[in-house]
C-alpha cells in the first residue's frame, strides 16, 4: 500500500539533495501567466523532470507597512502561522505539534515569512495525486485558519527579546544597525524590531493583520514544478480556498527613501579584535531602468569578489583586510548601497579612507574595457547557477512578478548584459551614487 510516508521516503533522496535540475537545453524558459476571477495572478514554469512542485506567494504586506511602533509584525504573523490551525469544517484543530508532524507525513513543508517589500508564504510537495491533494489541503488551511495561541506567543515572546539582547553584543549587528538608521532615516526600511515593541504586540494584533492582509485577490503566486496550466490553476485554487475571494481595497504608497543631504560619520566604540567599517548611501529601485549597468558596475567595484577593484586595491596591494565587498539592495523603494570590510583597529581609518578614493574614482571614470569584458565573461558564464534548481528558478520567477518584469526577462538577462558598453556603466553608477554624500559607520577603532 502506498501511504504517503512511503511515497515520500521513496522520494527522500531527490529531495534531500535537492537534485531538482532544469532542462537548460531549452530554447528558452518560458513563463506562463494569467489571472484568476478572484484576482489572484498566477505565474508557472512547468519543470516535469522529476514529481516536484515549488509555490511561493506574494504579496504587499512586508515590514513596509509595519507600525512604525511595532517593527517585524508582518514577519511574526507570517511565521506565527507555523503554530497550529484552529477547527473548522475542514477538520480538527491541530496545535504546533500535530501541524509540524502533519507536514512531516506529507514529505512536504509550508511556512511564511516577511521581508522589506513582501510578505511570503513557499509550498514544496511531490505531485503525486494523493500527496498534493493532502499537501494542499494543509496549506491551505495554514494559510488561511491559523489559531495564533496565545500560549505560544507568550512562550515565544520572551525567547525573541532574549535574542535581540545577545545580537546586541555582536559588533556586526551594532554596525549594521547604525548604518541602516544612518542611511534609511525614518523610512520603514530602517525598521528594526527591538524589546519595547515586542511587548507592545499582543495576539490579537496578529489576528488583525492576517484578517486585513490575507486575502485571494490581493496576492501572486509563483509555481516551479511538475504542472501543466490546468494543474497549476487547479492547484492556486485549492490552496487560497480558505481565504477571502474579495475586498482588497487599493493600499496607500509608501514613502520614498530621501537621498542623503549630507555626509556622515559615526564612530562607535567596542572593545572587538577587528574594526567594522560601513560606508553606503540608498541606491536605487528594481524597476531602475539602468538596472542591468548597475549590477555589472558594483560586480567591477566591489560585488566580483576576487576580480572586484576594491579587493585589487585594498587587499592585495595594501592589505589591509581579509574582504571587502559591495553591493546594491534594490526593491520597490531605494535600498541600501553598501562597501564593507573589516580591519585591524589601528587601520580602519587607513582603510576607510582608501575605499572613499577607490569609489570616487571608480564613479568619475567607470570601469576599463577588461574590467568590463571579465565582468561580462563571469556573469554571462554563471548565469546557467542562477537557475540550476526548481528553488532557484522560483525564485527568480517570483522575481518576475513581483517586480513586474517581463516574462522573457530571464531569456534575455544575457544578452542585456552583453550589450553594455563602459560609458552606460559609468553613467548608471554615476547617476545613483553621490560618494561626497555618503553614511560611514566605524565600529571598534580607537
Amino acid at each position: 500500500m502506498n501511504t504517503p510516508k512511503l511515497i515520500a521516503a521513496r522520494a527522500l533522496f531527490v529531495w534531500a539533495s535537492g537534485l531538482f535540475f532544469i532542462n537548460l537545453a531549452w530554447a528558452g524558459i518560458p513563463v506562463q501567466h494569467w489571472t484568476q476571477p478572484n484576482g489572484a495572478r498566477v505565474y508557472l514554469v512547468e519543470s516535469p523532470a522529476i514529481p516536484m512542485v515549488d509555490v511561493q506567494i506574494d504579496l504587499d504586506a512586508g515590514g513596509r507597512r509595519d507600525p512604525a511602533a511595532q517593527p517585524g509584525l508582518a514577519n511574526l504573523m507570517a511565521g506565527s502561522t507555523a503554530q497550529g490551525v484552529r477547527a473548522s469544517d475542514a477538520g480538527p484543530a491541530l496545535d504546533e505539534n500535530q501541524l509540524s508532524e502533519a507536514w512531516a507525513d506529507l514529505g512536504a513543508s509550508f511556512g511564511g515569512s516577511a521581508s522589506a517589500d513582501r510578505m511570503s508564504f513557499g509550498l514544496r510537495s511531490l505531485t503525486y495525486p494523493d500527496l498534493l491533494d493532502k499537501a494542499l489541503s494543509l496549506a491551505a488551511r495554514q494559510l488561511g485558519e491559523p489559531a495564533f495561541p496565545e500560549a505560544l506567543w507568550l512562550r515565544d515572546r520572551p525567547k525573541l527579546i532574549a535574542s535581540l539582547k545577545e545580537a546586541n553584543t555582536r559588533p556586526a549587528t551594532l554596525a549594521a544597525r547604525a548604518f541602516s538608521s544612518a542611511v534609511y532615516g525614518s523610512h520603514p526600511y530602517g525598521y528594526e524590531p527591538n524589546e519595547a515593541s515586542l511587548l507592545r504586540t499582543n495576539v490579537q494584533q496578529l489576528r488583525d493583520l492576517h484578517a486585513r492582509v490575507l486575502r485571494a485577490c490581493a496576492v501572486q503566486v509563483s509555481i516551479v514544478g511538475a504542472l501543466n496550466r490546468a494543474q497549476a490553476d487547479v492547484l492556486v485554487t485549492k490552496l487560497l480556498a480558505r481565504l477571502p475571494q474579495s475586498g482588497c481595497a487599493k493600499l496607500p504608497p509608501v514613502p520614498e527613501v530621501q537621498p542623503l543631504a549630507a555626509a556622515s560619520e559615526q564612530r562607535l566604540a567596542f572593545p572587538s579584535a577587528q574594526a567594522h567599517v560601513l560606508l553606503g548611501q540608498p541606491g536605487y529601485r528594481r524597476n531602475d531602468p539602468d538596472f542591468f549597468a548597475l549590477t555589472v558596475g558594483n560586480h567591477i567595484l566591489g560585488g566580483g569578489g576576487f576580480t572586484a577593484r576594491l579587493t585589487e586595491e585594498v587587499r592585495e596591494k595594501r592589505g589591509l583586510t581579509y574582504s571587502v565587498y559591495s553591493y546594491f539592495s534594490p526593491g520597490l523603494h531605494a535600498g541600501a548601497f553598501t562597501i564593507g570590510l573589516q580591519t585591524r583597529p589601528d587601520q580602519a581609518e587607513q582603510a576607510l579612507t582608501l575605499v572613499r578614493e577607490v569609489l570616487a574614482k571608480f564613479v568619475a571614470q567607470g570601469p576599463t574595457e577588461q574590467e568590463l569584458q571579465a565582468a561580462k565573461n563571469n556573469l554571462i558564464g554563471g548565469f546557467a547557477l542562477r537557475i540550476d534548481s526548481n528553488k532557484k528558478l522560483l525564485d527568480n520567477v517570483a522575481n518576475i512578478a513581483w517586480n513586474g518584469l517581463p516574462l522573457d526577462y530571464l531569456d534575455t538577462w544575457t544578452q542585456q548584459v552583453d550589450k553594455l558598453t563602459t560609458e552606460q556603466v559609468r553613467t548608471a553608477m554615476a547617476r545613483v551614487l553621490q560618494p561626497e554624500r555618503m553614511a560611514a559607520v566605524v565600529l571598534g577603532a580607537p
